[in-house]
């Protein structure tokens, strides 16, 4: 594609060659917006022990940006352009982490979904990074309906709903005075909301500049070898745990998910009440569902840290006697009940920490149930599209310009419709240049 009459810029900060920390600039004159604002996963190092905004960045969690980061940290100018804004495509830590360090001043933006989301998993001041300037533990950030259009000056914004294991999730389209640009977010086309996805792409079509994640050619050397063995869809993850609780109706069975895919706690609840079982879950996981959905489940732990009803109180002394009547929640913070579960019973880890190999905390976390006697079955659904998927939203969009990121083979991908950029840290392509700032 022919930049040279453009006057936007795109500048590519992080997350280009690894699956996280997206950080993307777009400016015209003096508008600029940015998306997303996470950090990069290093489980090698203990990030408890990093302090404040110059850690982050030294670490590598974070990168430096003039006059986007809370001015009482940097000296930066915040009136670099006349008009900003951030923009959360979804609520996965490695797209909004650092948002608590963005200068209060400057507007950001996400799903009302999202948003909800955000404020129940950061209650403890321990899902995002803390900032003691803050007055409250999450920063404001600016509610979005689905299909909304948001304006930083010449530059608009549109939010799309589309399929991914983090509730409220969008993709972008955005569109300058020369350039129209489509930012998939994190996408898929085997979740619940296939049809959003769908969506996206029609809007999509034939835009100038695509921006694509890329997370499922990371483990793969040509895209035919993927291989979708272990790889379930929602809908067939949820038919296997259907499967397991009518194969052990008389076996104490525990799970785990991830707090964020909302749309998959509704389903396993509708299974265990399928199959005579009551859903409980622990206390913070019970009130993140209250709080995004209204809905009350029963749980066990504090009522009265969350505002809980106590009459759906069930004591953890039940729970760990009994193999038939509860489905209840296992996560990594109670593993020191496992001391007391009954030996032969079952344990669902659904796609919950830790993820796989890749995290270190993986490999002794399974060892512990194969010590305890409990017998672990993992039922897998990626929240990423699958190799052949990406294709598919590639060759429906057929734009000028594809820039695969949010991989660590974005290579992987081509573009039979135009050309293809693979961005380099802090690369920036405008006018007559591509060049690193």
């Amino acid at each position: 594609m022919d930049l040279r009459d453009k006057k936007t810029k795109i500048t590519f900060y992080q997350g280009m060659r690894t699956i996280g920390g997206t950080i993307i600039e777009i400016n015209y004159g003096k508008d600029s917006i940015y998306f997303d604002f996470g950090s990069e996963f290093k489980p090698e190092i203990d990030d408890s022990e990093i302090d404040g905004l110059d850690d982050l960045i030294n670490y590598g969690f974070a990168v430096d940006l003039k006059g986007v980061y809370d001015r009482k940290y940097t000296d930066e100018d915040s009136k670099l352009y006349k008009n900003k804004g951030v923009f959360i495509s979804h609520i996965h830590l490695d797209h909004t982490k650092m948002i608590n360090y963005i200068d209060e001043e400057i507007p950001v933006y996400a799903s009302k979904d999202t948003v909800n989301l955000l404020k129940a998993l950061n209650i403890n001041n321990d899902f995002l990074y803390a900032n003691s300037n803050l007055k409250e533990n999450t920063r404001k950030v600016i509610p979005v309906n689905y299909g909304d259009e948001i304006s930083v000056g010449e530059i608009q914004v549109e939010f799309v709903r589309v399929d991914h294991d983090g509730y409220g999730a969008c993709g972008f389209l955005i569109y300058t005075p020369d350039l129209s640009i489509a930012y998939t977010g994190d996408i898929r086309l085997h979740g619940y909301r296939k049809e959003d996805s769908l969506n996206f792409i029609e809007k999509a079509k034939d835009c100038d500049i695509l921006i694509i994640e890329g997370v499922s050619v990371s483990f793969i050397d040509k895209l035919d070898e993927f291989k979708t063995e272990g790889e379930l869809s929602e809908v067939s993850l949820i038919k296997k745990f259907d499967r397991i609780l009518k194969e052990n109706s008389n076996k104490q069975i525990t799970f785990n998910y991830y707090h964020a895919n909302i749309e998959r706690i509704l389903e396993i609840e509708k299974l265990a009440i399928k199959n005579n079982r009551t859903l409980v879950l622990n206390d913070f996981y019970a009130y993140i569902l209250r709080e995004v959905t209204g809905k009350e489940v029963h749980f066990y732990g504090d009522y009265k840290k969350y505002k809980l009803d106590e009459s759906l109180r069930v004591d953890t002394s039940v729970l760990l006697k009994d193999h038939s009547k509860y489905l209840w929640q296992l996560s990594k913070e109670e593993l020191h009940l496992l001391d007391h579960m009954l030996v032969g019973g079952i344990y669902i880890h659904c796609d919950s920490d830790p993820l796989g190999d890749f995290d270190i905390n993986y490999k002794p976390f399974m060892e512990m149930f194969k010590k305890h006697k409990i017998n672990v079955i993992e039922l897998k659904c990626s929240g990423h599209a699958f190799p052949k998927d990406l294709i598919y939203i590639i060759d429906q969009i057929k734009p000028d310009l594809l820039v695969p990121i949010h991989s660590q083979k974005p290579e992987m991908l081509y573009n039979k419709y135009g050309d293809r950029l693979l961005p380099e840290k802090n690369q920036t392509i405008y006018g007559r240049k591509n060049e690193k700032k």
